[in-house]
């Protein structure tokens, strides 16, 4: 071999001891999202977001004096591509913690690397699975705001504590799981405090016009609507409504747009319940969040990204409480024994404990358009409701 070839191999070599040195001299934390894809507009700004609040953490020195270093993966929301993340994450860059932000159906093949390699799965931004709950399975943890079986309590409950006359309520969902489960919650709810449910609709993903399902809904003639699923069929099932000339109140799930689309809607009987504060609450933690927005030139506006800046906090957290060297399993100890105040982003601290990888506490605001302000405004406040076993 020639010198200039073995000069040539020396310097490959070197650059990837080098890249591992990096590697190993900050904190590592992989992500598997949705960047691309139908469903990217869900998912992609809250990566967006953690990326700048973790970009805006290590340019004020870091966690514990070490960089963090996010790997970004991008599934489309596929499980196949889902799978190839993980074990990539994992095998080649030796991950602290993989964060799924995506489908639920991208779920299962994470969770099946996370277990062979006993590294903690934190899904942020996706709807948290069952498993999160207590009593929560060892290594599966979860952040996002919206839980079905909690939301449908809460929701259904303001209802009743808002309606002046007798209940007739109405559901419309989507036909996945997920939101089939919500709906049938808030169904049973609806049931044991004496409401009187007269009609479901359950849109299939693909519906081109939701006339045909609004119809059936307003002939059963509820007075109030409750709907829980994606944005778009909470939304567009609303729309139709309204254009068949419904006029009761209808009540909804704040996805990350929710704000944004009050003031598109402009209908002081449409209603949005959540978990994460909305910008028209001012809540000193909004002025970094715009402020972090503008020096990224991130491509959403800042009312999108809540769930991702609650993603990077806990993120900052647990690598905080983490003593170097990290391993995984030091990830593990400190996100099973976890608290982070969140500056008025949600009603409460985010708690995690050892049996409950979702939260210890829930709360809950609800906000519509106020046509007289010609603003959003909050209807409700924070109302509390602790997460059991």
């Amino acid at each position: 071999m020639s010198k200039h070839t073995w000069m040539r191999v020396g310097g490959v070599a070197l650059a990837a001891i080098a890249s591992i040195a990096h590697a190993q001299d900050a904190y590592v934390v992989g992500v598997s999202a949705a960047m691309t894809g139908p469903s990217a507009s869900t998912y992609a700004p809250v990566v967006d977001a953690l990326k700048a609040y973790l970009d805006n953490v290590n340019s004020k020195g870091g966690i514990n004096g070490k960089q963090v270093r996010l790997v970004i993966q991008d599934n489309q929301g596929e499980p196949s591509k889902a799978a190839a993340d993980a074990k990539k994450l994992v095998a080649q860059d030796k991950v602290l913690m993989l964060i799924n932000t995506s489908l639920s159906s991208t779920y299962a093949p994470m969770v099946s690397e996370s277990k062979r390699a006993n590294v903690p799965l934190y899904y942020a931004g996706a709807v948290c699975p069952a498993e999160t709950m207590p009593p929560a399975d060892p290594l599966q943890f979860c952040s996002t705001a919206f839980s079905a079986s909690l939301d449908s309590q809460a929701s259904v409950n303001f209802i009743k504590d808002s309606a002046k006359e007798p209940v007739r309520i109405g559901f419309a969902s989507m036909a996945i799981p997920v939101a089939r489960a919500g709906i049938e919650q808030a169904e049973v709810v609806a049931k044991s405090l004496g409401m009187t449910v007269v009609e479901k609709q359950i849109t299939p993903p693909p519906t081109p016009d939701y006339t045909p399902f609004a119809t059936k809904l307003k002939e059963a003639n509820p007075n109030w609507v409750f709907s829980w699923s994606p944005w778009v069929s909470q939304v567009r099932t609303f729309e139709a409504l309204r254009r068949l000339g419904w006029d009761g109140r209808y009540v909804t799930w704040a996805h990350i747009n929710a704000e944004d689309e009050l003031a598109r809607l402009k209908d002081s009987e449409f209603y949005v319940i959540g978990t994460n504060a909305l910008l028209v609450d001012n809540v000193p933690m909004h002025a970094e969040i715009r402020a972090v927005t503008h020096r990224a030139n991130l491509k959403y506006p800042a009312s999108y990204l809540t769930e991702g800046f609650i993603t990077g906090m806990v993120v900052e957290e647990a690598l905080r409480k983490t003593a170097w060297p990290p391993t995984p399993a030091k990830v593990l100890a400190a996100m099973n024994n976890l608290k982070v105040d969140l500056k008025g982003l949600r009603g409460g601290s985010l708690e995690w404990t050892k049996d409950n990888h979702f939260r210890t506490r829930q709360h809950y605001r609800v906000w519509k358009w106020d046509t007289a302000k010609n603003d959003v405004v909050r209807v409700r406040d924070w109302v509390a409701v602790d997460v059991k076993q």
